[in-house]
């Protein structure tokens, strides 16, 4: 023995196979500035210990409405797989070069110790584990379960009395499974260099196949790599690929040596180029298609109570738990969307459009887009934030809905008992009698006397619940409102889910039917599809089911629709006769509908700030914003390009109204019209208490002065559509 051992202590491990002392090894105790005594009663207590084995952090993916993958998240890139999911040749691979006589030792292989002991008694460190599998998945699962990086040290620390603990450890794990079963748990945990966790990971990520198809070179590649993932991490440049090269024809002399392939195919394999393709996978929104979609889908699981107990677990089962989650989005509507904006609005336009569809009757989100890009380069005018949802989804404040508002006080107009023809004569001014004459939800008075709402463009006299509708007058839907009191118009409002982008209450003031509320697609679209639903309303959702991760087909848990009746559905059948004829009698007459039943309401605000169309069929609903993300107030939709036309001013009709009519006609090609339900002529039909009042001698023929004229831009909307809250109290 070497002078230079005279002062180290001798340690005897007994090694235990089947109940049988099988061998004595000599150790020398190492560490510190003495000798490590080692009694062998306490140190050497060679027993097996449980292993507790976390659950391994696996990617989830997220699925569109059709099985497509359209996102992907993880904090480890890694998918789990079963035994029978390893090509053979990558399990031949791994164990002749890691572990050659795996399947005939126990937790201890004797022979692979004393090697690595030669070794380290001509070394003056630890160099060589002399590791079996068993004790290498051992210390993945310390390493993987370690939180902290003393943690991750310990687990890693060059001392026997951890390789001791780690022997115990693997002794457990031998008794508690099979070895087919323990390379399955290696082979999902070793770390191959360049991000990839597990095999199927290394195997897409090196080479772009599953693990199921590995071919001999390949499979020597990634077995070769587990043995010192970083320094041979083909990603790092050319250096690391000539030592992975390397490190793969010593795993096929290997093999070859073993008797496990013949010379002849090591040689053969040994020709190829390494062949590392370099494919990334995708990992967070900003990599999806759908970003917008994407961040929705990622807010709601960590929002929602409804996919785990705590916030905690929900962001641990998310980023962690190898989730298949499936989605609400359709793609051919998606695509509408896309190419409904793409061709209206540039993404480096100043102003920023937007979009939701939604499915009436299950509130099922069927598309999200935006001009803009996702990301965070401001010289590509990328935005950060969900453009089409609300703040606690990944969006800002959105943009106030302007007219779209009118619609919820022309619903508590019919639920008071007016009728299509009954109206109000009004002026191309409005006044509130008193402050009074609107009365918010706590009962406080907020009507302004001195502010005048008025009408820009239109003509005064008698309104009807359509004519006022189809010209969006808003003197009209003041007097109105001021009728079916203002806090009937809120409730109404909520009723259909209407909730500020922000988060904020609404705010009730009395222009509060002329939009003041900054919203986002998401809820308006929503809110519209409750109508075409008969009254049904759905809370917006996006995920239908989740697959638990696992090795076999894993548990599912579906999500079904949240729904209730919010409105009679006579009156939503009649607010849709109503609103129908918005394309064919008032402010969308000039765009035109989409060659089905369909009904809508344009929005534009105050000073042109913002410009907005809500609409819907039976089968698909839809909502469109227009505004400029630096500032709406500041930034007003006047004399400004966008999508390369120049616009004195953007109104509802303008822009918002052809991208609506562009997607629906391509999101629902195909698909065959439903009709909407007829309205109760008995119930709503006519007028009653309101009727217009008798015309003068020859003035028969005369048009309703309600009907706006051919291509007139939203007339009447120009009040006091977007005023701040301060402004107006």
């Amino acid at each position: 023995m070497p002078t230079r051992l005279s002062n180290v202590a001798r340690l005897t491990v007994a090694a235990v196979s089947a109940g049988l002392l099988t061998a004595a090894i000599t150790l020398p105790a190492v560490g510190g500035t003495g000798s490590l005594v080692v009694s062998a009663t306490e140190e050497l207590n060679l027993k097996p210990m449980a292993l507790v084995e976390p659950p391994l952090s696996q990617t989830s993916t997220v699925y569109d409405a059709r099985g497509n993958v359209i996102a992907r998240f993880y904090d480890q890139n890694r998918e789990i797989v079963r035994l029978d999911q390893i090509a053979e040749v990558m399990r031949t691979a791994v164990v002749a070069i890691e572990d050659d006589r795996f399947y005939e030792h126990g937790a201890i292989d004797v022979e692979g110790t004393v090697r690595a002991l030669v070794k380290n008694l001509s070394s003056d460190r630890l160099s060589q584990g002399g590791s079996s599998i068993t004790q290498q998945y051992v210390k993945q699962v310390l390493l993987n379960a370690a939180d902290t990086e003393q943690d991750k040290n310990k687990a890693l620390e060059a001392s026997y009395a951890r390789k001791l603990k780690e022997l115990r450890y693997a002794m457990g794990v031998e008794k508690k499974y099979g070895k087919d079963e323990i390379l399955r748990r290696y082979l999902n945990i070793a770390y191959f260099g360049a991000g990839a966790n597990g095999v199927q990971a290394a195997a897409r990520r090196f080479f772009g196949v599953p693990a199921s198809r590995l071919d001999l070179a390949q499979a020597a590649t990634l077995a070769g790599a587990v043995q010192d993932p970083n320094t041979t991490d083909p990603s790092r440049g050319k250096k690391a690929r000539e030592l992975l090269l390397a490190r793969r024809n010593v795993v096929l002399d290997r093999m070859a040596e073993l008797g496990r392939i013949t010379p002849e195919q090591a040689s053969a394999a040994k020709a190829k180029k390494l062949g590392f393709k370099d494919v990334r996978l995708p990992n967070g929104c900003g990599d999806s298609d759908y970003p917008y979609f994407c961040e929705y889908v990622r807010r709601e699981l960590l929002i929602n109570p409804a996919f785990g107990g705590t916030r905690q677990a929900r962001e641990r089962a998310f980023a962690q738990g190898g989730l298949k989650i499936y989605t609400t989005l359709d793609p051919k509507a998606q695509a509408a969307a896309d190419r409904a904006i793409k061709k209206h609005v540039n993404a480096t336009d100043n102003a920023l459009a937007s979009e939701a569809l939604v499915q009436p009757g299950t509130g099922a989100i069927r598309a999200m887009a935006a001009s803009r890009g996702y990301g965070s380069s401001d010289k590509k005018k990328q935005i950060s934030y969900n453009a089409v949802a609300d703040a606690r989804h990944g969006g800002l404040i959105g943009f106030q809905a302007g007219s779209t508002f009118k619609t919820f006080t022309l619903i508590a107009a019919l639920q008071q008992g007016m009728k299509v023809d009954d109206g109000i004569t009004v002026g191309n001014g409005y006044n509130a009698p008193s402050a009074a004459a609107f009365k918010n939800c706590a009962g406080g008075g907020v009507g302004d006397p001195s502010w005048t709402v008025t009408n820009d463009e239109g003509t005064p006299g008698f309104k009807t619940l359509r004519t006022g509708t189809w010209g969006s007058v808003n003197t009209f839907f003041m007097a109105l409102e001021q009728r079916v009191g203002l806090c009937r118009t809120v409730e109404t409002a909520k009723s259909l889910g209407a909730l500020r982008a922000d988060g904020r209450k609404l705010q009730e003031y009395e222009t509060f039917t002329l939009g003041i509320n900054e919203m986002d697609p998401v809820t308006v679209a929503n809110a519209y599809a409750a109508i075409a639903a008969q009254g049904k309303y759905c809370t917006p959702m996006a995920i239908t089911k989740i697959t638990a991760s696992g090795t076999g087909p894993g548990r599912t848990t579906s999500y079904r629709p949240s729904c209730r009746q919010a409105l009679d559905p006579g009156i939503a059948d009649a607010t849709a006769h109503i609103l129908s004829g918005v394309f064919t009698k008032g402010t969308m007459r000039g765009v035109g509908g989409i060659g089905r039943p369909a009904a809508g309401k344009t929005g534009t605000t105050d000073g042109y700030a913002s410009a907005w169309f809500a609409g819907f069929t039976p089968d698909l609903a839809g909502a469109v914003s227009i505004g400029d993300p630096r500032g709406s107030q500041r930034h007003k939709l006047v004399n400004t390009t966008i999508g390369g036309r120049y616009f004195p001013l953007v109104a509802g009709a303008s822009l918002p109204g052809p991208i609506w009519k562009d997607t629906m006609t391509a999101a629902l090609k195909g698909v065959p019209a439903t009709p909407f339900a007829p309205i109760d002529t008995g119930r709503f039909g006519g007028c009653g208490d309101d009727c217009a009042p008798a015309r003068p001698s020859g003035d028969a023929d005369r048009p309703d002065a309600g009907e706006p004229a051919l291509g007139e831009p939203d007339p009447g909307e120009q009040g006091l559509g977007e005023l701040d809250a301060e402004e107006l109290g």
